[in-house]
């Protein structure tokens, strides 16, 4: 089924997506990555492998700018990588049940995704950023844009684009408080990149059904040793939240 499908978005650009078929018809989970990041990322394949192997249909997504995906990295901010996720939503099948897990930067683009489009029916948040100019400022602050490299990775400039971008945001206190579907939050207590904070603020503002799992030691992508608790624990929200 999904294997023959192109996705592109709205100004033509490809994008790169890898599906694992699963055994539970009509459901579809979808995996987005950070900042930097693209869908071969290690936490994303085993997630994705391991909620396969439980049934759970899983497509990884790289979203234009990033990995394979056709377009220009300087333009990968929240906002244009919403956008992508809402022109793929509208090229699946109808009648599939979607779940949407993001990791860092890709739970911010799901949560303004999920604002205005219900087809995304249970978020997860793998690390989650919510405060995105705090993040922006305290990770690449002393960095000039459209000069400057985040993280010194030179095929990751940091754009103008991208800083007003997440000034623009500030946060995504209202769109987490304005939720109403469930919402997992898993988080390493040694993240040192998008603090545990702001998961913890998170599961205050939102509504139930809502559930954050803190794992004792793992920092912001997380280890190979932690990987089956967080499929563990997808699978189970997904059982609770998206199989009746």
């Amino acid at each position: 089924m999904l294997e023959n499908i192109e996705f592109r978005n709205r100004r033509g650009e490809r994008l790169d997506v890898a599906f694992h078929p699963g055994t539970r018809p009509d459901r579809l989970v979808l995996l987005g990555h950070g900042v930097t990041g693209n869908k071969d990322r290690p936490l994303l394949v085993a997630v994705a492998e391991g909620l396969a192997a439980k049934g759970w249909p899983c497509l990884r997504i790289s979203f234009s700018g990033n990995g394979d995906s056709e377009g220009d990295f300087r333009e990968a901010t929240v906002t244009k990588e919403s956008e992508d996720l809402r022109d793929l939503l509208d090229q699946l099948p109808e009648g599939v049940r979607l779940a949407y897990c993001g990791h860092s930067m890709g739970a911010a683009v799901g949560l303004m995704t999920a604002e205005t489009d219900p087809r995304l029916e249970v978020l997860v948040h793998l690390a989650g950023m919510i405060r995105t100019e705090e993040f922006c400022e305290a990770e690449f602050g002393e960095v000039t844009p459209d000069e400057g490299n985040m993280w010194d990775e030179p095929d990751c400039p940091l754009s103008r684009s991208y800083v007003d971008d997440m000034e623009s945001i500030g946060d995504l206190f209202d769109e987490v408080s304005g939720l109403d579907r469930p919402l997992l939050l898993i988080h390493g207590t040694a993240d040192d990149v998008v603090l545990p904070v702001d998961s913890d603020d998170a599961f205050e503002a939102a509504r139930e059904p809502k559930r954050l799992l803190r794992i004792e030691g793992e920092g912001h992508s997380f280890s190979d040793g932690s990987y089956q608790q967080i499929v563990d624990e997808i699978a189970l929200w997904l059982d609770e939240h998206l199989d009746g």
